[in-house]
């Protein structure tokens, strides 16, 4: 792992560089909790940034008309024509946006963000009026996650130089050499100058490639952070030192595939060289090829574990909206505000005010009557009435369906026991409902309804009873009945569904192998026409062919383990659960 000391030099010449080309370098995520860390950071970026720099910062929930702009409503009112005001981003043209809960940006704030990334302008069409504003502006994403599924959206992470982790490093590790603002204001000038050899952009495609990195976005990135680091030392050309410091800054953070080191070839034996020529002991006759000089500069800058991390963040930011709280939708009273909508105001809809007047003011002149001439009346006609849109998380309800018959009993019933017990207490942790339904004999039975008391749910656990027959489409239909049950109550159910599939009750109760696994994959089917998300756990000692048709016959992930602990149990249903699961 990369020690404090060398993890905070790493920042401070991340900032350093980034202070040289905001906006060519696109941003830097900084992910840190609220601290001393992070204040000493942002302090050293606001130090080195020349004064006449702007520098705004964007809370997590803005507006548009206030992020982009839009109309100015008093200054409309009193000329009785539309005038538009500068937004954030145009205000900080030339400058630097701190984008604050950075992990909370909704995918359409980060898509219009990644936006003026791309052009270096806002375009305005609303409210009566085109407006086209520079907004050539680098970003600083605070992010606080906490977990791998809070992060700063991926179409801002591409779009970022450095991906900053200022987790591990300690406050007392912050006193470090600091970069002096002459030397980044000279730098500035000198940018426009620094070329670069195609040796150099080669080198660089060639180490990401090597990295697992698919995106084209950060060799082109690395190059910028090379020219930048170059104008630093007051140079007007790549050298091999630049393009190596950038691309480990630039690449460390984005590999996903760590080349193997090459082993040590032994020295070829070199012939004496005569008396009157002495041996060559110039750095020339050691040189190796660029790009592989900056591809173990990279590895030795890769954090131990870190790949596995990063790939386990990529699989959870591919998802269509994770959280702990499950998917989110709309609401009509309470929420967080997620943009206007035209309508007309009725019971249960919030009017937004300011945008209804904000959609009245460009047509004041034309709707004045004859002989009005009093401005601060403002006629509202039905069009221009604006309803606040809200948003909200539903709930995620995780239903765990046991097989409790003779069949799973006699093998894994105690091993399964303890690994729900286990899972139960994730989902209490990520704030998750949970239910427990069980099903042998004939029938399935719902021990314990969607709660999110850890305690009823390891007793209702504790106290079930093994034997019997195996009615799995009973227990699929139960289960399909209670998410049903959640998603019209606004949650968002999933099923995790533990047996070994060999059903043998038919659903009208009757023995019977055959008709038995045939209403068990009829009710598999409808778990796949509702579209749940499940996953089948397959219980038996050895992969079971019909635990597989199920799995396939409802469209879900199907996981088969062998003989093991409850705790080897419960690590693998995690892992296949995380990317498949959640909503």
């Amino acid at each position: 792992m990369t020690p404090p000391d060398a993890a905070w030099e790493n920042a401070i010449l991340a900032a350093g560089l980034f202070a040289v080309d905001p906006a060519g370098l696109g941003g830097v995520s900084l992910r840190a909790s609220a601290g001393p860390v992070r204040d000493r950071w942002l302090a050293l970026l606001r130090g080195v940034l020349p004064p006449e720099t702007p520098l705004r910062r964007v809370p997590c929930h803005v507006e548009d008309s206030r992020l982009l702009g839009g109309l100015d409503l008093p200054a409309t009112l009193q000329a009785g024509r539309p005038v538009v005001e500068r937004g954030i981003l145009a205000e900080a043209d030339g400058g630097v946006v701190v984008l604050a809960m950075a992990e909370r940006l909704s995918p359409h704030m980060a898509g219009r963000l990644a936006g003026v990334l791309d052009h270096g302008t806002v375009r305005l069409e609303r409210d009566g009026f085109a407006r086209t504003l520079p907004a050539n502006v680098g970003m600083v994403a605070l992010d606080e996650g906490a977990d791998e599924d809070e992060a700063t959206p991926e179409a801002l992470l591409d779009r970022f130089a450095f991906h900053i982790d200022l987790g591990g490093i300690a406050a007392g590790a912050t006193a470090q050499s600091e970069i002096p603002a002459d030397d980044i204001a000279a730098a500035r000038d000198l940018l426009p100058w620094v070329a670069a050899s195609d040796d150099v952009l080669d080198a660089l495609c060639g180490t990401a490639q090597a990295l697992g990195i698919a995106s084209i976005r950060a060799p082109l990135l690395a190059l910028r952070a090379a020219c930048a680091a170059a104008a630093l030392a007051g140079r007007d050309e790549v050298i091999e030192d630049d393009a190596t410091l950038a691309a480990r800054l630039v690449f460390s953070s984005r590999a996903t595939a760590m080349p193997p080191a090459e082993p040590p070839q032994p020295p070829a034996p070199e012939p004496e060289p005569p008396a009157e020529c002495p041996p060559d002991d110039s750095p020339q006759s050691e040189n190796r090829p660029l790009d592989d000089v900056i591809l173990e500069a990279v590895r030795a800058a890769i954090p131990d574990h870190l790949l596995e991390r990063l790939q386990a963040e990529a699989a959870s930011r591919t998802k269509s909206a994770s959280g702990r709280g499950g998917a989110e939708q709309s609401a009509k009273t309470h929420g967080r505000p997620a943009g206007v909508r035209r309508a007309t105001p009725a019971p249960g809809l919030r009017l937004n005010l300011i945008e209804t007047l904000r959609a009245a003011a460009p047509w004041q002149k034309l709707r004045r009557r004859d002989g009005d001439t009093d401005p601060s009346r403002i006629r509202v006609m039905r069009d221009d009435f604006r309803i606040t849109r809200l948003k909200q998380r539903s709930r995620t309800t995780t239903i765990f369906v046991v097989d409790a018959s003779g069949s799973s009993a006699s093998e894994r019933l105690a091993e399964a026991k303890g690994a729900v017990e286990l899972l139960l207490a994730d989902c209490y942790v990520r704030r998750d409902e949970v239910a427990l339904l069980a099903f042998r004999g004939k029938d399935a039975e719902l021990l314990l309804p969607p709660t999110r008391s850890l305690v009823r749910a390891k007793r209702s656990l504790a106290g079930l009873p093994g034997g019997g027959g195996t009615p799995l489409a009973a227990g699929i239909d139960a289960a399909a009945a209670l998410a049903d049950a959640i998603r019209r109550r606004g949650g968002t159910p999933a099923l995790v569904i533990l047996t070994d599939g060999r059903a043998n009750i038919a659903r009208g109760g009757a023995a019977g192998r055959a008709a038995a696994e045939a209403d068990a994959l009829d009710a598999a089917r409808s778990i796949r026409g509702a579209s749940f998300k499940a996953l089948v756990i397959d219980t038996s000692a050895r992969p079971e062919p019909a635990a597989r048709r199920l799995a396939d016959a409802m469209a879900a992930p199907y996981l088969p383990l062998p003989r093991a602990d409850a705790g080897a149990i419960s690590r693998s249903i995690r892992a296949a659960q995380a990317p498949s699961l959640r909503p």
